[in-house]
């Protein structure tokens, strides 16, 4: 039994339009939209439900304030559905019905786990040429106006209990640990072979509980670049990048969403295979970001923000002062 990745992620939300608007700026399709409520969807189907944050049937907040309140996740059949309700008998808030089991871990946040319901697609990113292998010959790489996520990739959580929260991924859902800061921060796959991390698990000194980020899977860099120039000009704050992770390897850029936390379109992770050997690592900000833009890139200019872009066709056209 594993775990493919994520189907779903539930936000309560209080300002429904601009929640709405940055969902569809952030490139997602629209399936349903009232005034008190949308759904969304990424490339492959996976959806992004906001509700209302006082909406009854929501499962119950683990902060205050708009924020996640429901992480999906999806198994390849009803088989590994049935593998999964019986080891999650007995945990807070357990239910079970046919098609799916949820409960708590034990963060407080509510996880559901349902037979995959995301789409097989052709979607391909654009090869990069490096010294040793050229892998795109007589072709540009792309350059993307905007992003069309392809899939939620990943979620980072706060917690109070780091090491209960890695034994209940690990045990109960079947979660591999990829890299660790001891006593600070879990990386964990869902599966022995895939993406670096589907979660990340970061407690806090002040024991804080409540969500850090939700991070869309793009093709490749350049739509991380792309997708976050568009948010830049649509007029959504960053909140740091772009930038490269030296961890996971994966390019970034974090924008402050309205949802709840923030939000990354992310790229070029490394994949991990059971041979893989968890690492140790001492926090700190260059162990984050091995380079980083703090503010962002102004989306019109496609420079930092503040700095004045050049006034003629060609970079040798600007006056010297």
């Amino acid at each position: 039994m594993s775990i493919l990745g994520i189907e779903q992620i539930t936000y309560g939300v209080e300002d429904h339009a601009a929640c709405q608007k940055f969902f569809a700026d952030w490139g997602l399709k629209p399936v349903e939209k009232s005034a008190d409520g949308a759904i969304f969807e990424t490339l492959n189907g996976c959806r992004v439900v906001l509700s209302d944050i006082n909406d009854p049937t929501l499962p119950p907040a683990f902060e205050a304030g708009p924020t996640l309140r429901e992480v999906v996740w999806g198994v390849a059949n009803k088989a590994d559905l049935d593998l999964v309700r019986a080891k999650l008998v007995g945990q807070p808030g357990y239910v079970s019905t046919e098609n799916s089991v949820s409960c708590l871990d034990p963060s407080g946040m509510a996880i559901r786990v349902q037979v995959t319901q995301k789409r097989a697609i052709d979607v391909k990113g654009s090869p990069s040429n490096t010294w040793d292998a050229n892998n795109r010959i007589d072709t540009p790489a792309a350059i993307y106006e905007r992003a069309e996520p392809v899939e939620v990739g990943h979620v980072v959580f706060f917690t109070n209990c780091i090491a209960a929260q890695e034994k209940f991924y690990h045990d109960l859902l079947g979660f591999e640990t990829s890299d660790r800061y001891p006593d600070r921060g879990v990386f964990m796959r869902c599966a022995p072979h895939g993406g670096h991390h589907d979660l990340f698990l970061l407690q806090l000194p002040n024991g804080k509980v409540g969500l850090n980020h939700v991070a869309f899977t793009v093709r490749d860099i350049h739509e991380v670049f792309g997708g976050g120039l568009h948010i830049s000009r649509c007029g959504w704050d960053t909140q740091l990048g772009p930038g490269r992770h030296p961890i996971s390897s994966a390019y970034f850029w974090y924008f402050n969403n309205p949802a709840g936390g923030l939000i990354e379109y992310y790229a070029d992770e490394d994949i991990l295979t059971p041979a893989w050997q968890a690492r140790e690592f001492e926090p700190g900000p260059t162990r984050f970001a091995e380079w980083a833009i703090d503010g962002g890139i102004d989306g019109n200019t496609r420079r930092q923000h503040n700095v004045k872009a050049v006034d003629g066709k060609f970079m040798t056209d600007t006056k010297k002062g």
